[in-house]
């Protein structure tokens, strides 16, 4: 795992080398992109401004939104469809297609039923992610090996502790899953949505910087999302490794 975890950093830093070499060399014109080094150098100015610190803010807390609702919700329903098997066959084809559905189309609907304010955004970025994570839930409990669940039913165990002492032991490395997906669709989502039609934002000042030729602003902020999205889908997988350690004993 060590010997992976060096060849991607590897992988990753021969990458932006290269992309580093060709801007420097111009190929690449400053028109078109900035060289990565460059642009950590212009997040900085940003990060330390009060006006930008607020956009970033707005974006983080509509994700955090989305995403909290999404585990939650994504859990119950699972958990909900797995204890419901007639009702997940009729739900199983509507899952299969959901992300063949452009969500972003019913973001005016969402303007009409809620206005210009960010529950439109955080529904988008909700109705990503939720999916996902019904979706890894129930991938979890249906690998719950069966003779276990004869197990519990010998031992007599409740409802309740044959889901804390069995299915979510073995269902969490699948929740981790859906939460790292989670992760993902929450800021496509939410930013996305920022993009269509918001006031604030990361996703409207890239926009804005986008229209208006500034490279400076619109490839800092592209690095910062993808800074605080890899931090934390990192984190998750730390968390998923400790707990693979705990329950092989490794």
């Amino acid at each position: 795992m060590k010997r992976v975890g060096w060849l991607r950093i590897g992988f990753i830093g021969a990458s932006l080398a290269f992309v580093e070499a060709l801007c420097r060399g111009g190929v690449i014109k400053p028109f078109t992109m900035t060289p990565p080094s460059q642009m950590v150098i212009d997040l900085l100015p940003l990060l330390a401004s009060a006006e930008m610190l607020l956009h970033i803010q707005e974006t983080l807390v509509n994700v955090a939104t989305a995403l909290v609702l999404a585990i939650v919700v994504g859990f119950v329903a699972g958990a909900a469809l797995f204890v419901l098997p007639r009702v997940r066959r009729v739900v199983d084809p509507l899952l299969s297609s959901y992300y063949a559905i452009p969500i972003f189309v019913f973001y005016p609907l969402f303007i009409v039923l809620f206005g210009l304010n960010r529950t439109p955004q955080i529904a988008i970025g909700f109705l990503l992610a939720v999916v996902a994570m019904i979706i890894n839930t129930l991938n979890g409990f249906d690998r719950v090996p069966a003779v276990l669940l004869k197990t519990a039913r010998v031992l007599r165990l409740s409802r309740v502790a044959t889901t804390r002492r069995i299915f979510l032991p073995y269902a969490t490395l699948y929740i981790f899953t859906g939460l790292k997906l989670a992760v993902a669709y929450s800021f496509i989502g939410v930013i996305a949505a920022e993009f269509i039609l918001s006031g604030a934002g990361i996703g409207y000042e890239i926009n804005f910087a986008y229209n208006n030729f500034d490279n400076r602003v619109m490839y800092p902020l592209i690095v910062l999302i993808i800074l605080i999205s890899t931090f934390i889908n990192m984190s998750l997988y730390v968390w998923e490794k400790r707990f693979l350690e705990r329950q092989t004993g490794r």
